[in-house]
């Protein structure tokens, strides 16, 4: 299995229109583990890890979230992939 790890940083509006319960459904339907939560400055903090063209199905998705979203920029970092054994959760 080809496994790979990002970390992204949604911003735009991102925050009160259920961009955190969608990214879930989505990486859980791509059986992705990590996480996403909302931080201070209106931004979307997420985590992922799985198979790498899971992930990237899930980085294009969050390139436009949810409809009622508005993503205007999304910053990614590969990082290395921590074997996680959880599932994927909203923090």
């Amino acid at each position: 299995m080809n496994n790979k790890a990002v970390i992204l940083k949604v911003y735009g509006k991102v925050q009160g229109v259920g961009f955190r319960f969608y990214t879930q459904k989505r990486a859980q339907e791509l059986s992705l583990k990590g996480f996403v939560q909302n931080k201070t400055d209106g931004s979307v903090y997420i985590e992922a890890e799985g198979e790498a063209a899971h992930l990237e199905m899930f980085v294009l998705w969050c390139d436009e979230g949810p409809s009622w979203a508005r993503v205007t920029k999304v910053e990614k970092q590969f990082v290395p992939v921590l074997e996680r054994d959880e599932g994927f959760f909203i923090r």
